[in-house]
């Protein structure tokens, strides 16, 4: 892919010279500028300057919601059960677009290993698969009210057998189940990776106690 080509992104540095990226990917029907708010309420010391690149997802038509476009890393085919029935496919394409961003990062001189990769519902399972399966080694990952769209076994890439994992989710969650995310932080514990589980008493969002501990997970991983 080349660079005309990246996703356009929203960046906010906490500081000059950072010295590590978070990839952050929004929900569906949102964009870049749905998680750039949090920066500052992350906690971050000064002495850790960071990079956050908020990608804007392409616009596709969403299956679910009768065709409708809008911003979105994969189609979902329909709600009716528990299961979310991914486009394995379109995971796979924004895998790659994800993976692309990393690359920029490099050429930033930000290492994979100085790399995490976040998001939150569709962008948390993009995150999941995109970070669980780089040929190289990542920082860290942060999966977010969100579920493991595709099987992972045999897929998992050795490299980050054991990269750390923030897991969040809320216990009241009416659009991705409380107990999707609680399989998945089970099924990514048992592969090998440290998993921090966290539930909260709240709907398909986000929280203050939750961002305050991303950024605890943030400053442990990259410090």
């Amino acid at each position: 892919m080349s660079q005309t080509e990246l996703l356009p992104c929203v960046e906010i540095e906490t500081g000059p010279q950072p010295v590590a990226s978070v990839i952050w990917l929004h929900g569906l029907g949102a964009d870049g500028n749905d998680f750039a708010p949090v920066v500052p309420e992350l906690g971050l010391p000064a002495e850790l300057p960071l990079r956050f690149v908020f990608p804007h997802a392409p616009y596709m038509p969403i299956s679910c919601n009768n065709g409708y476009v809008m911003r979105a890393w994969y189609d979902i085919l329909y709600f009716d059960d528990i299961d979310r029935h991914a486009d394995e496919a379109g995971v796979q394409q924004s895998v790659e677009l994800v993976r692309a961003l990393v690359a920029r990062e490099n050429q930033r001189g930000i290492p994979d290993e100085r790399i995490v990769l976040a998001g939150f519902s569709q962008g948390g399972a993009v995150a999941y698969t995109a970070g669980l399966t780089h040929p190289q080694r990542l920082a860290g990952i942060v999966a977010l009210s969100t579920y493991l769209p595709t099987p992972l076994d045999g897929d998992a890439a050795t490299a980050n057998a054991d990269t750390p994992v923030f897991a969040g989710h809320g216990s009241a969650d009416p659009v991705v189940p409380f107990v999707l995310g609680e399989a998945a932080a089970e099924k990514v514990a048992r592969l090998g990776n440290p998993v921090e589980w966290h539930s909260y008493p709240m709907q398909h969002s986000v929280c203050l106690p939750e961002i305050q501990h991303i950024g605890a997970f943030l400053n442990r991983v990259l410090r």
